[in-house]
């Protein structure tokens, strides 16, 4: 699952913080069908040129699609910084948020599979990648009355993480951070039968070389290793924006078979690969996920 990042509290970070709580506390007194496209707008124009998300999105994207054309590929990084935007006041829009998902409906096989992991008492790890919004679906299993809980990596702004950490925790379940400590935690409530989330898209150093959207990558195989050990259903899941830009698409795919950490890794990566080749601007295209073979970190 990886290491934690550590950082110091710099002045730099404590004001970034400050500037971004600004924002944040704007929004929340706006209506929420407001807030969302505002913050989509922000992150879009402002925060993404400025961050350098949309270099890093365009390069990846030409690493990964050298035929695309350059409008094609601007397109996207505006699209997925506004969606990042959206995703972004969405987790801190709370009381909104869980009321607006509560009653969606839960799509896809692996819906029935959740029911019948809950009633037999048999431990369930969601896996997803930062996807349209990946907590979506958690506040639409809030809704539908199931306790789950989630793993999140601390963020490298301490400031930043201690807000940021909280969102998370609002939504109800137990949420564990990256580390020792919060590992452990995570493999209790497993244990217990429990109902976890984890998101396996980021770059881990310590992790092993797949194909990823063709190019190799680093990934974790901690999500399909714990699902062995501890006999949980291993469940991709998607909450997928819609055209609306507020609502979403709940999806729950098929459980992926039991066989060893590598092979059922690999059906990770293949299916977010469909969703990544079906909905391109979904995907946070701004993460370093390559840094294998690339003979530089972007």
């Amino acid at each position: 699952m990886g290491k934690p990042k550590t950082t110091g509290r710099t002045a730099t970070d404590w004001l970034s913080d400050r500037a971004m709580r600004v924002v944040i506390r704007s929004l929340l007194f706006t209506p929420y069908g407001w807030r969302v496209p505002a913050m989509g707008w922000f992150v879009r124009c402002v925060l993404a040129p400025l961050a350098g998300y949309h270099r890093r999105s365009l390069s990846n994207l030409a690493y990964i699609f050298p035929d695309m054309s350059f409008p094609d590929r601007k397109s996207i990084s505006r699209g997925v910084a506004d969606n990042m935007g959206r995703t972004f006041i969405e987790n801190y829009s709370t009381k909104q948020f869980l009321s607006r998902n509560k009653n969606a409906q839960l799509q896809g096989p692996g819906a029935e599979a959740l029911k019948i992991a809950q009633q037999n008492g048999q431990a369930v790890i969601l896996v997803s990648g930062h996807y349209g919004n990946y907590e979506a679906p958690r506040a639409a299993l809030v809704g539908h009355g199931y306790n789950v809980g989630g793993l999140y990596r601390r963020a490298a702004n301490r400031y930043f993480n201690d807000h940021y950490a909280q969102t998370m925790k609002s939504f109800g379940g137990p949420v564990f951070e990256q580390g020792h400590r919060g590992t452990a935690g995570f493999v209790r409530h497993l244990k217990s039968g429990g109902m976890l989330v984890l998101l396996f898209d980021q770059h881990v150093s310590e992790g092993v070389d797949l194909p990823f959207l063709g190019k190799p990558a680093r990934t974790a195989l901690s999500a399909s290793s714990l699902a062995l050990r501890y006999d949980a259903l291993l469940i991709p899941f998607y909450g997928t924006r819609r055209k609306n830009g507020i609502d979403f698409d709940i999806e729950f795919e098929a459980p992926i078979p039991h066989s060893d950490p590598e092979t059922m890794t690999r059906a990770l990566n293949t299916s977010l690969e469909t969703r990544i080749h079906k909905h391109p601007k979904q995907w946070f295209w701004v993460h370093r996920r390559w840094k294998v073979g690339r003979g530089r970190n972007v």
